[in-house]
């Protein structure tokens, strides 16, 4: 029998009812057949998991259930789930969770197409569980832990090439009592020769469970928290050398276990203990604080630094409690609920935003302003309320401030940057008193006149000053429901092709100038061409045009003679469906070749009207001479020839002559 393609490795313990559901899930995975084993590792459960786990494998000879005395943590039973593994790939996945019908073809179809060693699949929160999101805002082929977000989801919730657990030997450390996953799943990922994230279907659903019972739900000690701490930050040191890369990483245990430890030894009961693990953490961060590392960190973690490495235990306690108060807790399952929803003021100076947490210019500790400037945390809120283009411009619409800085104060500037250069304009922007849903946010009101626009991609972009401190915000990601993210294209009366589009995926509004991405022509079609009911001396030519707007008159159908001669008839399309119909009357001789034709400030676009096989030749009488308009064979476009019978080679046709 040939191995699986995947093999589910489930750690149960005291799961019931939630294993029933989440074996279920793992044999009933679209990859089907004989490519999915399940494994699951029953840890000494006493609430009838055990049982139940026994009576799904009577049922189902893909799953294998093996059964160990209590081990006190998903390591050991993690650990001898891979030993007994045989699938191309292992997926770990929690006995409380289940995973999505065709979680695991998709995951397997991305790992095979892009040689991938770790598949993250987007994750669902339920019950009011926590889970990250940041990485799965677009599919990922191929990428790695320092050019996106998947760095920032450690647990083991993962498709791995068992190739690569076994070349390298992971297992997960039975020596740490929270975290045992971390380090496995971070050697997974360096060591990866690509990692992919699938973010277009709900891969994995993770519950938080009534009782409490999911592990990291649980409050741990800051002795377990400081191990991880140090587990993690060592293990970095050691697979990447110092510099932005490592910050990079760093960030992430800085951001994360390092806040979690702190918040744990403030809640220790001794004030000797929390010296001691104070001093244990100064020890521990020393070593990796750089100047890259702190940039990436926000304001508030830099004091919290501050403060550890200067053994100011009192102050810690009482920032400790200062975010408590506004919600601080695990970062995982819950949220305490805050008894303040009030920020923090914010101190404006030359330039600079500085939050007024506590202690900022305390004359006796001097802590560096550079531990309360948030000046780069700060983000401009905004919204367009209109998107309107035509061949006069582009008319916006909206509001904009910084954040927690007072709105009273604004000046807005439009800046159009045009991509791959530096080239740049900049508009003012008039002021709108009374704008969003309340009527208290700052409005603009901007034109942007389209004709100095040289050809390529602009992007659109607000400048917000607020007291002096100017903040960018591309402009689009947040739109009034009347704002389309269809996408607009027109000419303007100088023959330039505009189009203004919605970009993917944050949807943020850039102006296409000159067909670099959206050509004109896919908007020009012709559906048919048929005689006139009512005129057998007239072509009836049906089409749709959906550019948004066009120069008055520069819409034609078009007839060119083969000699030069030119004939044009305009076009109206209805404004409901974009449809329109023209009469092309054929009253010259000649040969003519129809066409939809687009002609405003020396530049044309065309599309031919189409042969019509089944147009048979028509005939009329004009000042009482027959005249004809026949089909010719064998063109690209449908091509008439047009002309007075001549009455002598008629009547020998008729009657057989010469």
């Amino acid at each position: 029998m040939p191995a699986p393609d995947v093999t589910v490795i489930i750690a149960a313990y005291n799961a019931m009812p939630y294993v029933t559901r989440s074996v279920r899930s793992a044999l009933d995975q679209s990859l089907g057949g004989e490519r999915v084993e399940v494994i699951v590792v029953d840890d000494g459960s006493t609430d009838g998991t055990a049982a139940e786990l026994d009576r799904l494998a009577e049922q189902a000879p893909r799953l294998r259930v093996i059964h160990q005395p209590n081990s006190g943590g998903p390591a050991a039973p993690r650990n001898l789930g891979l030993d007994h593994a045989t699938g191309r790939y292992v997926f770990f996945l929690d006995a409380d969770d289940h995973l999505g019908p065709e979680a695991l073809e998709r995951m397997v179809a991305t790992a095979d197409a892009n040689g991938s060693d770790v598949v993250l699949g987007r994750m669902v929160g339920e019950g009011g569980r926590r889970v990250p999101q940041s990485m799965f805002r677009r599919n990922q082929p191929k990428t790695d832990v320092f050019t996106s977000r998947v760095y920032w989801t450690l647990g083991p919730l993962k498709l791995y090439r068992r190739e690569l657990v076994e070349r390298h030997q992971l297992r997960f450390d039975t020596g740490l009592s929270i975290g045992e996953d971390q380090p496995f799943t971070a050697t997974a990922y360096l060591k990866a020769a690509a990692i992919s994230v699938v973010a277009d279907y709900d891969c994995l659903y993770c519950l938080a469970r009534e009782d409490g019972g999911n592990i990291t739900a649980r409050e741990h000690s800051t002795r377990m928290r400081i191990d991880l701490f140090r587990t993690m930050t060592g293990l970095i040191a050691d697979h990447v050398p110092a510099g932005p890369e490592r910050d990079t990483l760093m960030h992430r245990h800085f951001a994360v276990e390092l806040r979690e430890a702190v918040l744990q030894l403030c809640r220790e009961p001794e004030r000797d203990a929390q010296d001691k693990f104070l001093r244990e953490l100064a020890d521990l961060i020393t070593p990796y604080w750089t100047e890259g590392l702190a940039a990436r960190l926000p304001a508030v973690f830099r004091l919290r630094y501050h403060l550890i490495r200067h053994a100011l235990l009192d102050e810690l306690l009482t920032l400790v409690r200062w975010e408590l108060d506004r919600g601080a807790a695990n970062s995982e399952i819950t949220t305490l609920a805050p008894t303040t929803t009030t920020e923090p003021d914010v101190h404006v100076e030359n330039g600079r935003a500085y939050a007024l947490y506590p202690y900022f210019r305390d004359s006796t500790l001097n802590i560096p302003d550079d531990c309360y400037d948030i000046t780069s945390e700060l983000r401009v809120r905004h919204r367009v309320d209109t998107a309107d283009i035509n061949g006069s411009g582009l008319r916006l619409t909206g509001h904009a401030y910084i954040h927690r800085i007072p709105a009273s104060d604004i000046t807005t500037e439009l800046v159009l940057r045009k991509r791959g250069t530096k080239t740049e304009q900049r508009l003012p922007v008039a002021s709108v008193p009374g704008a969003g849903d309340d009527g208290d946010l700052p409005g603009f009101d901007t034109v942007i006149d389209l004709a100095p626009l040289s050809p390529g991609l602009w992007d659109i972009t607000l400048a917000v000053d607020a007291q002096g401190v100017v903040k960018e915000a591309r402009l689009g990601s947040s739109r009034a429901e009347a704002v389309t993210t269809a996408t607009s294209t027109l000419v303007t009366g100088t023959g330039t092709a505009v189009a203004l589009y919605t970009t993917k995926p944050y949807g943020n509004l850039t102006l296409d100038v000159g067909e670099t991405h959206h050509r004109v022509l896919p908007h020009l079609r012709v559906t048919s061409a048929t005689w006139s009911p009512d005129d057998p001396a007239a072509l009836l030519v049906n089409g749709k045009c959906t550019l948004a707007s066009w120069p008055q008159g520069a819409l034609t159908v078009y007839a060119r003679d083969l000699h030069g001669a030119k004939q044009a008839v305009p076009v109206e399309p209805d404004p409901s469906d974009a449809s329109f119909r023209a009469l092309l009357r054929c009253e010259t001789a000649g040969e003519w070749e129809l066409a939809l034709r687009l002609a405003a400030g020396g530049q044309e676009w065309s599309v031919p009207v189409p042969p019509n096989p089944s147009l048979k030749p028509a005939r009329w009488r004009r000042f009482g001479l027959p005249w004809y308009a026949k089909p010719l064979a064998g063109r690209d476009a449908l091509t008439l020839r047009v002309g007075k019978v001549e009455l002598l080679k008629a009547v020998r046709k008729r009657f057989g002559g010469r």
